[in-house]
Order: structure tokens, then C-alpha cells, then sequence
């Protein structure tokens, strides 16, 4: 099963995920966690470029295809691989970051970043993907509570921009049949159950077919 985690920048996606991961193991199911941008050596290398806040003049159209470059090899070199072994993969962010983030974040078309999207995932599309759902309002205050050299060059963004990513979630939310939309100001015991009753009617659906 793959399964992804969504949400703006300190909505405790990183969090739900090991939570996950452990309830997974402790049921005996073979587990691969990765993170995006990255998981690969090569796509470890664009994060580095992606996130590093020196590079304060990349062009939007630099960052949307970095992104997708780091997934393309995501995809095929670990996702696909894994999910073929019968691994639960569990992905601390996807594709559909870059439909908040650089379609609605950064006012890139629409219809451009599901060409690229495609381009780059395929047919690898999660079963299941939790979008952790915060105000801006509290993920600048957690956001007060990081030191500034902490911050990478996509988290020091204006809460203007989160606004906007922040909608582009809840779009998606509204249109993908495979979004679970969870109130992320509940508490992490709350969220984590409200997970694994998901991950257990999608698991139920599946044995079922």
C-alpha cells in the first residue's frame, strides 16, 4: 500500500508518520519510509538545492521541475521497486505538494503541473493520503518556536504564500476520493487513531477485492 502524508509546513506530518511506521512493524508488515524531496542519493542532492536558503533567486519554473526531477527517480527507484515487494510505503509528502505549493503557493498553472506530474509519477498514485490540516495562524507559531537558521528556503515564506498552499489542499481534499482530511489541532494520540482506522478500511477494502 502506498500511502502519503500532506499538509503546510509544521502541521506534524513528520510526526504521524513514524507513529505509523511503528504501528505497521508491530503488526508484522514490511515498512519503507522516504521523504520528499529526497530518498535517493540523487534526489538527495536536489533537496539540498532546493532547500538551502541561498538560493533565494531560484525561478519558480527551476523549483517545479527540481522537484519533479527528485520524484521521477523517487519513483522508480524505490517506490515502484517496494510497492512490487508488497512493502507498505509511507511518504512524508508527494505529488500533491507540488500541486499546493507550486500551483497554488506559486500561481503556476494548473494544467502545466499535471502534465509535469504525470510526466514524472506515471501511474504511481497513493491509495490513501492523510492531508493534516492546520490555520496559518499555528504554523507560524510553531514556526516561532524553530530558530531562524533552522528554517529552509520553503519555510521562511510569507504566510500570504501558506494561505494560498493551504488552499490548494483543501481543493484537493475536495476532489481526490483518496484524501483524508484531519483536524491537525487535535491531539497527536486523536490524529494517529483516526490513521490507523483509515489504513484499516483501506486494508479491509483491499482484501476484500
Amino acid at each position: 500500500m502506498f500511502i502519503t502524508f500532506e499538509g503546510i509546513d509544521f502541521s506534524g506530518k513528520s510526526t504521524q508518520v513514524s507513529l505509523l511506521e511503528n504501528y505497521l512493524i508491530k503488526q508484522n508488515k514490511n515498512v519503507k519510509i522516504i521523504r520528499e524531496p529526497g530518498g535517493t542519493v540523487i534526489s538527495e542532492k536536489i533537496r539540498d538545492v532546493l532547500l538551502d536558503k541561498k538560493n533565494d533567486k531560484m525561478f519558480i519554473e527551476t523549483e517545479i521541475l527540481l522537484f519533479s526531477a527528485a520524484r521521477a527517480q523517487l519513483v522508480r527507484e524505490i517506490i515502484r521497486p517496494f510497492l512490487n515487494m508488497n512493502y507498505y510505503v509511507i511518504s512524508d509528502r508527494f505529488h500533491d505538494s507540488t500541486t499546493a505549493y507550486q500551483g497554488f503557493g506559486r500561481s503556476i498553472p494548473l494544467e502545466f503541473v499535471d502534465n509535469i506530474t504525470r510526466f514524472a509519477i506515471g501511474n504511481t498514485v497513493p491509495d490513501l493520503t492523510f492531508f493534516i490540516d492546520i490555520p496559518v495562524e499555528e504554523s507560524e507559531r510553531r514556526k516561532s518556536e524553530r530558530k531562524s537558521e533552522e528554517l529552509d528556503r520553503i519555510e521562511v515564506s510569507k504566510n500570504g504564500f501558506y494561505e494560498r498552499v493551504r488552499q490548494g489542499y483543501i481543493y484537493l481534499s475536495e476532489k481526490e476520493k483518496r484524501f483524508i482530511r484531519i483536524d491537525g489541532l487535535l491531539s497527536i494520540r486523536e490524529i494517529h487513531e483516526r490513521i490507523i482506522k483509515e489504513v484499516t478500511m483501506v486494508e479491509e477494502m483491499k482484501g476484500a477485492g
